[in-house]
């Protein structure tokens, strides 16, 4: 089984991320951690943009599946937790999708650091979010 649908697998467990949000991951390897949110009603403030915290949940679920990718492609179960995330909002979003890609920074035995960019379906910059984890 690839990394990919192993990911999918494990964290289809996360109901809030996958179900209620509707995050779906598109690609995972020991480097890379791609997913997609495709935009709906339920994703909008009242002013009709998309809520910060649906950026936060998305930047969040890739720093889990990008912090734990290594353990996963080993056989293991999860077993990083974020500590401390802080995310900048760069622009609105315009799109109808969002799309989040994680880069490792620096990945310890016991910490981690992931810098996760998200970027609407028109390739503008929304935000960008720094994560950090520890191993439990």
């Amino acid at each position: 089984m690839d990394l990919t649908q192993k990911a999918r697998d494990i964290f289809s467990n996360d109901k809030y991320a996958t179900g209620l949000t509707g995050i779906v991951i598109e690609h995972v390897d020991n480097d890379h951690v791609e997913c997609s949110l495709s935009l709906r009603d339920v994703h909008r403030n009242a002013k009709g943009a998309i809520m910060g915290g649906v950026l936060f949940t998305l930047a969040d679920f890739v720093f889990a599946i990008a912090a734990n990718s290594q353990i996963l492609s080993e056989g293991n179960e999860p077993q990083w937790v974020s500590t401390s995330s802080t995310i900048h909002f760069l622009s609105q979003c315009k799109g109808d999708r969002l799309i989040a890609i994680s880069n490792r920074i620096r990945q310890g035995k016991r910490n981690a650091v992931f810098h996760i960019s998200i970027n609407d379906s028109l390739d503008n910059q929304v935000a960008i979010v720094i994560a950090s984890g520890t191993r439990v």
